[in-house]
């Protein structure tokens, strides 16, 4: 399944990059609540491919191959200011109704939908995720031992592009698109414990509703390159 999803990015990138009339590089950051930041791998990031419904409308997708250092987990019995998980490889697809705003020398985007996204290559990181079941149940030492089971995620984000068109050959754009979603990550195993009054004790840990936490930012910044002059018009990105 890993290798398909590659193989699908692969194939993505390379049709896209003969078919655009316009494209552009760009540099994006993703900073999730209660993680760390974290990078698309390039060149396995696609973004804006679309058609204009009409001069206002458009719909966009894309595909980012993701390198996320850190991310939460989220319904359990504690909370964490510290990402639970990771690092870990995150696929994300968004899909989006963009309502753009163009004039001649910059085109302004508001921007709304769903994504997917499926994180493989997890990892816990049993030193946040053992501090905080210490400081929860009030013991003095906690080690962990969890089994995990990843599962597809979904959310919906919305966004802001400004893109401004210094001459009719290129444009620079930020934008910004604030993210909300989940995935399925259930957890078994033990916690082996001790305090100051109790011997080492090992139970059993069960986490059945625990959930990957996908909320933050992403953030780009780019250069948008015309192959066939004019500005403002709707763009494909190549990230």
């Amino acid at each position: 399944m890993k290798k398909a999803m590659i193989l699908t990015i692969v194939i993505l990138s390379s049709a896209q990059i003969t078919t655009a009339q316009e494209f552009g590089l760009s540099f994006s950051y993703f900073l999730p609540k209660n993680g760390y930041f974290s990078t698309p791998i390039s060149p396995f990031s696609i973004r804006g491919l679309g058609v204009n419904l009409n001069k206002v409308m458009a719909l966009e997708m894309g595909v980012s191959l993701y390198r996320m250092s850190g991310l939460n987990l989220k319904d359990l019995p504690f909370e964490s200011k510290d990402p639970l998980i990771g690092p870990n490889f995150t696929i994300f697809v968004p899909a989006e109704l963009v309502f753009q705003f163009p004039t001649k020398n910059f085109q302004f985007d508001i921007k709304g939908g769903g994504f997917f996204f499926y994180a493989f290559d997890n990892k816990i990181n049993y030193g946040n995720f053992d501090k905080a079941v210490q400081t929860f149940r009030s013991w003095d030492v906690a080690n962990s031992d969890l089994d995990f089971k990843n599962h597809p995620g979904f959310g919906w984000h919305t966004g802001l592009e400004l893109t401004v068109y210094p001459s009719s050959q290129f444009g620079i754009s930020l934008e910004v698109n604030y993210l909300m979603g989940q995935a399925k990550f259930p957890l078994e195993g033990t916690h082996t414990w001790a305090t100051i009054s109790s011997p080492a004790t090992s139970e059993q840990a069960s986490y059945p509703d625990s959930k990957i936490d996908f909320t933050g930012l992403e953030v780009s910044l780019g250069v948008i390159l015309n192959s066939g002059g004019g500005g403002g018009s709707q763009k494909k990105k190549r990230r």
